[in-house]
């Protein structure tokens, strides 16, 4: 438990989130200034030659954001008008926005009470004729049982495409996240474990599915400049973005020591912590955490999550609240109800995680929040 002293704070507000730029950033971007080449670009090419060769993928492909990145995937698959799309219910949504822009159908699973992410023996459960693919989403840098979906969704001959927005870096069995399915996607928002300030990027084994992604990517243009071989968007990154991204993978064997660094002092803060539950990483599981995630007891804190998150507020530390379970989103999702997922969605609290946070900083989140509990 964090001593008094800890109480006391010694640096100013504390963010949620802060990207680490202290390496190449301010150079390579005004390269790309001054080159001209602001939009395509040289760094384009590198980053994806350099991201592809970190996660031992064959193919890298930039796009403008994480959902586009997603977009760019499904249509890779033609995903469409009468398709479903399998998903866990607590998790960031792009991935079922994406597919009801496309006109399929996201059918949404339980998730695991103690990952918080979706696992095989949920995922069954709503396999259907019109099952198009199979969309584990990373949450908070967790992975999802990849072995036993994959085993799945093979024995069925249904594509998994990995939504690894927020799980850059980590590991199930040794294998980088967003390389086990027949595609992953990333994204590189400002909060993320590396950041181009928007930007996302999909990785592939697939030849196929890299060539058709291009096309999509760009217009529908490959062989003749304005001749549309498709009906393309333009989902591509810029060269200032991607010198940024070159920049941040040069300098992330110190960005993964920092988070694991700090995912290592909350967990030995508040791992036995009365009224507070820790997501759990499996065995197999390396994880490369992006959001410290917590799921705080209601008796330990009738107060209710969202009071809490006031009440941190005004110790100047900002936090963020949990997802929301699709079967809440009524508006959107022809959901029913996921009990587990609306569960989390009520009572799970993330807390800042980023490389400039000090120890010290750690130990006031830590003790501040223990001192909320009734």
């Amino acid at each position: 438990m964090p001593t008094e002293k800890a109480m006391i704070k010694v640096t100013g507000a504390i963010p949620w989130a802060k990207p680490d730029l202290a390496g190449n950033e301010q150079k390579y971007v005004s390269e790309a200034v001054a080159s001209t080449w602001i939009s395509d670009g040289p760094f384009v090419e590198r980053f994806e030659r350099e991201f592809s060769g970190y996660c031992g993928s064959r193919y890298a492909m930039t796009a403008s954001n994480g959902t586009t990145a997603l977009h760019m995937a499904f249509l890779a698959l033609g995903v469409g008008p009468g398709d479903e799309v399998i998903l866990p219910g607590f998790a960031f949504m792009a991935a079922a926005n994406v597919a009801l822009h496309l006109g399929a159908k996201p059918v949404f699973t339980e998730v695991d009470p103690l990952t918080w992410c979706m696992n095989a023996n949920e995922v069954e459960k709503h396999i259907s004729s019109k099952t198009k693919v199979i969309v584990p989403v990373h949450t908070y840098g967790n992975m999802c049982a990849m072995s036993e979906i994959m085993e799945l969704a093979n024995s069925k001959s249904i594509p998994v495409v990995e939504d690894a927005a927020e799980a850059f870096a980590s590991r199930h069995n040794n294998r980088h996240a967003g390389t086990i399915g027949a595609m992953g996607t990333f994204s590189f928002h400002a909060t993320k474990t590396i950041t181009t300030g928007e930007g996302g990027m999909v990785v592939t084994q697939s030849q196929q599915f890299f060539d058709r992604m291009y096309l999509f990517r760009n217009h529908g243009m490959l062989r003749t400049r304005y001749w549309h071989e498709l009906h393309g968007h333009n989902f591509r990154l810029t060269n200032i973005q991607a010198g940024l991204g070159c920049a941040q993978l040069e300098r992330i064997d110190r960005i993964i020591a920092e988070r694991k660094r700090i995912y290592a002092s909350y967990q030995r803060y508040l791992s036995n912590a009365s009224g507070i539950t820790m997501q759990f990483f499996a065995a197999d599981v390396e994880p490369v955490v992006w959001s410290v995630a917590l799921k705080l007891d209601a008796r330990a804190y009738p107060q209710g999550r969202n009071e809490v998150m006031r009440q941190l507020q005004e110790t100047q530390i900002e936090t963020r609240n949990g997802f929301y379970a699709a079967s809440l989103l009524q508006h959107l999702y022809a959901c029913p109800k996921l009990s587990i997922c609306e569960d989390l969605s009520e009572q799970v609290i993330s807390l800042p995680t980023y490389c400039a946070l000090e120890d010290c900083d750690i130990h006031y989140i830590c003790s501040t929040l223990e001192s909320l509990r009734k």
